[in-house]
């Protein structure tokens, strides 16, 4: 069995591990039956629709809410750069650890 690395944003990560959970299937064994329906031509009907008629048929189309986060304030956004960087570097820390 052969093996596919995906970089993905980890906003869609967590959409497909919803997605994936709403099934009942692992991620990998969903993400693999979504490839599968992608690429059937028996499960075909215009890009975007086919794809998504090829879910639906194979029981692979699930409707996933976004939850929207809100920005962070200014204030707060401006605080935590204002201590970022401050403190004592990884390094101390692992040398520190070895005395």
């Amino acid at each position: 069995m052969g093996q596919l690395t995906l970089r993905i944003p980890d906003a869609l990560g967590k959409r497909l591990k919803v997605a994936a959970g709403a099934t009942g299937k692992s991620v990998n064994r969903w993400a693999t039956d979504v490839l599968h329906a992608a690429v059937d031509p028996d499960l075909a009907g215009d890009e975007p629709a086919v794809l998504r008629e090829r879910l639906a048929r194979a029981g692979l189309l699930v409707a996933v809410e976004l939850v929207r986060k809100s920005r962070p304030k200014t204030a707060a956004l401006a605080r935590a750069r204002a201590v970022a960087g401050r403190g004592r570097r990884p390094s101390e820390l692992v040398a520190e650890g070895r005395r």
